[in-house]
């Protein structure tokens, strides 16, 4: 098959080339479909920012009404002494 060198180079180049090509392509598909927005993952990012959401008001409400425990203990003690 190979009768001289120049033939087994001309295999080898083709051979590389082709490996080359088809990595190129792969590596494009792949990064296409990792581009492509998946529904899920847009529904699960605004179930987690919701939830952000909310862990922020409770800790805003648990950081002010402890003012305002504070106060109404006070105003018990004031009132039972």
């Amino acid at each position: 098959m190979f009768d001289n060198p120049f033939s087994m180079v001309v295999a080898i180049v083709l051979i590389v080339s082709i490996a080359g090509v088809m990595r190129a392509r792969y590596k494009a598909e792949r990064q296409e479909a990792e581009r492509t927005p998946d529904p899920e993952a847009g529904r699960l990012r605004d179930e987690i920012k919701a939830l952000k959401d909310r862990v922020a008001v409770l800790e805003r409400l648990a950081t002010d009404s402890t003012s305002a425990l504070d106060r109404e203990f006070e105003m018990l003690r004031k009132r039972d002494s």
